[in-house]
């Protein structure tokens, strides 16, 4: 097969290369700290921030020639991969032939300066990888400043994370802590309100309080939140529930309690 000559070279492997075992292991979410990115779309986004690319692994006979001499100019490696293997790699029904391996950045809790208008959301007990992008997709678009997890049980590294996202786990600042506890003091020390979204709350998120930095805790699907959260003297509001269904989808609740609060803060 003839390759455009503008496309960068790509060395062909097989099936039994480590480099395809240690993709196998990004694609099964067993690599913390790296993720999967495949197809057009995604590329396109990952070519909008600065990240490195670990590793470029191409399928030209996928009939994709799209951005791919701007994804190996950026790649550390670039390997070329047959459509058998492709079909074996790919998470996508219908693939596009081109599957990166990024670093997701690293964002420490000390680097943090907020002000009267800061938004943070927390997630605590997170199940579910895509729910989790949802929720990082939905701090994005509230011009939140960071989405807190706390006894997290998805890993912002799953390759499903990235999709629901839209590929803004690459920009938007993800920070865990190991303990609740943490998390409350580190808001309480940069003078945040925090309010719990409890569906058995009394008061409306209608009529809470938004002045000065402000957070809102969710919980899981399953269980809601932990009891720990509701140890740290916090306010509890609930959005109010007009049919049968006694609860909302979590990363729904988030986005319509941020975008309450960033309307209220910018005057909408």
């Amino acid at each position: 097969m003839t390759v455009h000559p503008a496309f960068p070279p790509a060395r062909p492997i097989g099936a039994q290369h480590p480099l395809i075992r240690d993709l196998l292991s990004v694609r099964k979410d067993g690599a913390p700290g790296r993720i999967m990115i495949e197809g057009n779309w995604e590329h396109d986004r990952l070519l909008a921030t600065k990240t490195p690319i670990d590793t470029f692994f191409w399928c030209p006979e996928a009939g994709t020639t799209h951005a791919v001499d701007r994804i190996a100019e950026r790649a550390a490696e670039v390997y070329r991969i047959s459509e058998k293997l492709l079909t074996r790699l790919s998470r996508k029904t219908r693939s596009d032939g081109l599957i990166s391996i990024v670093r997701l950045p690293v964002w420490r809790p000390q680097t943090f300066k907020f002000t009267s208008s800061s938004l943070v959301l927390v997630a605590d007990g997170v199940e579910y990888a895509g729910n989790l992008g949802t929720l990082i997709r939905t701090v994005d678009a509230a011009k939140a400043d960071c989405l807190v997890l706390t006894s997290r049980r998805a890993r912002p590294s799953h390759p499903a994370v990235y999709s629901a996202s839209r590929g803004t786990i690459l920009s938007t600042p993800v920070l865990e802590f190991d303990d609740i506890g943490q998390a409350a003091a580190w808001l309480r020390d940069h003078r945040f309100r925090v309010h719990l979204a409890d569906p058995a709350a009394t008061g409306s998120y209608r009529s809470a309080d938004y002045d000065g930095p402000t957070a809102f805790v969710v919980g899981s699907e399953g269980g809601g939140l932990s009891r720990t959260w509701h140890e740290q003297g916090c306010e509890a509001v609930s959005i109010p529930m007009l049919g049968q269904a006694d609860s909302l989808n979590v990363a729904l609740s988030a986005g319509i309690l941020l975008f309450e609060a960033r309307a209220r803060k910018e005057g909408w």
